[in-house]
């Protein structure tokens, strides 16, 4: 029989999936035949095979002999199983519900819920990133410096976003992210009060989550000395405070603190220092100081700084803090005090993030402040994510920021039409992989 008769011949049910399971001699075409066979009953009939695949046997040749070798299920066909598996899930759990699916991998949800009889407006977004290689997530600013704001259409945009929602708080004036961001490895801000902080782990081409509170240890060092620093790119709280500015920040320093000063640091050596604003060297920082401390470092040289993440980051591409939590390890948790976060916890629109025990991602927006959507709570808004499934979750900056854009338009109904401009955003877009085994 040769290869086309097989294939006429070949039905794609667990039984039949199971006959092809056999031994196959190594450097034969069998392996490669074999592999054929499974490509297209899992493109041709992927609903029996991929029930048959994950109910039965994965595509594996049994080793029993140094002489035979294994037939496995490469990366692309486990790929499309996964596909399915996503697909069954979400019609299963949200029965009935408005769903679409603006990419393989990626749900869109909008669903209305009753809350003490009253009308909450949710939209949801669910991420397999195990069912479409091609995904990714990360955080966004909206310009090239911390001091920006935009629409999240256009932060979305600018990064072909399938789908995008606003992420950490800011500074209304200017714009500045407050708490923890990291892109690409890039230390950005720092944490305020050591906030809880989403995490995203990208290793051995899968993308893995973790959610802790962020801490930062921020060393300043120099040929003499050794001093803490207590922030980076952050608004100062006490005159006391140590604290480093990037050109990140932008082209020019904050003002001195008082009886402090600004240093700017330039290969390794303080350049110019005042009690006003300077500006911020390209390559380079500054450091605003207690003038005491900068005095001293004047003499000094090798200045440089180091940030050391807490272990729970160690391997995290990128990081966004907010806050407080809304479920931890499975369970409702809202940290409001310890966080201080007492002054937001009434009716209000929501921006939410979680990830399930699959690692599946959760993003949630729920509109508020309206007769036909009248808000929730954190806590409301804690159960709503322990019972989408989500084993952490976290609060993102609600009220007027409060928005998600889905496949080119908004989703959610925010009061301003558009969304109100912000600082950054949590953005999900396919990148270009050139290569990927199938």
């Amino acid at each position: 029989m040769d290869a086309a008769e097989s294939i006429g011949k070949l039905t794609c049910s667990p039984g039949h999936i199971r006959q092809l399971k056999q031994k196959v001699p190594p450097g034969s075409l069998h392996t490669v035949f074999f592999a054929t066979i499974v490509t297209l009953c899992i493109t041709v009939t992927s609903g029996v095979c991929s029930k048959a695949l994950s109910s039965s046997h994965p595509i594996f040749i049994e080793e029993n002999s140094k002489q035979e070798k294994i037939a496995y299920v490469s990366p692309l066909q486990q790929e499309a199983i996964n596909r399915h598996n996503f697909i069954e899930r979400i019609n299963k759990k949200y029965p009935a519900k408005s769903i679409s699916y603006p990419a393989q991998g990626v749900a869109h949800i909008k669903q209305t819920r009753y809350i003490n009889q009253r009308p909450v407006k949710i939209n949801i977004v669910e991420i397999d990133t195990g069912a479409n290689h091609k995904i990714n997530v990360k955080p966004q600013i909206a310009g090239e410096k911390l001091n920006s704001k935009a629409q999240i259409r256009t932060i979305a945009q600018k990064n072909n976003a399938i789908a995008a929602i606003n992420a950490s708080y800011f500074k209304p004036g200017s714009g500045v992210p407050l708490g923890a961001l990291v892109i690409d490895g890039e230390v950005l801000t720092g944490p305020i009060y050591n906030r809880v902080g989403i995490g995203i782990i990208n290793e051995n081409g899968k993308t893995r989550f973790v959610m802790d509170k962020v801490y930062m240890t921020i060393t300043i060092k120099s040929n003499k000395s050794t001093l803490r620093a207590d922030n980076i790119n952050q608004p100062r709280m006490l005159s006391t405070y140590t604290l480093i500015y990037t050109p990140k920040w932008g082209t020019m320093s904050p003002m001195a603190p008082k009886y402090g000063k600004v240093a700017a640091v330039k290969d390794g050596r303080i350049i110019a220092m005042s009690a006003n604003q300077i500006a911020i060297p390209k390559d380079g920082f500054v450091i605003s100081a207690p003038a005491k401390i900068l005095d001293k470092l004047a003499k000094e040289r090798n200045i440089s700084y180091d940030i050391k993440i807490n272990e729970s980051f160690k391997d995290a591409k990128h990081i966004i803090g907010a806050g407080p939590y809304l479920v931890k390890d499975g369970e409702v948790f809202v940290d409001v005090t310890t966080q201080k976060f007492g002054s937001i916890t009434g009716k209000n629109p929501r921006s939410a993030i979680g990830f399930n025990e699959k690692n599946e991602l959760i993003i949630v927006t729920i509109d508020g402040r309206e007769e036909s959507s009248v808000g929730v709570t954190l806590t409301q808004l804690a159960y709503i994510m322990k019972g989408l499934g989500c084993k952490y979750a976290m609060n993102f900056d609600g009220g007027g920021s409060s928005v998600m854009y889905v496949k080119g338009a908004i989703a959610n109904s925010p009061a301003q039409s558009g969304g109100i401009p912000i600082s950054n955003a949590f953005v999900v877009f396919e990148e270009k992989c050139e290569h990927f085994e199938t």
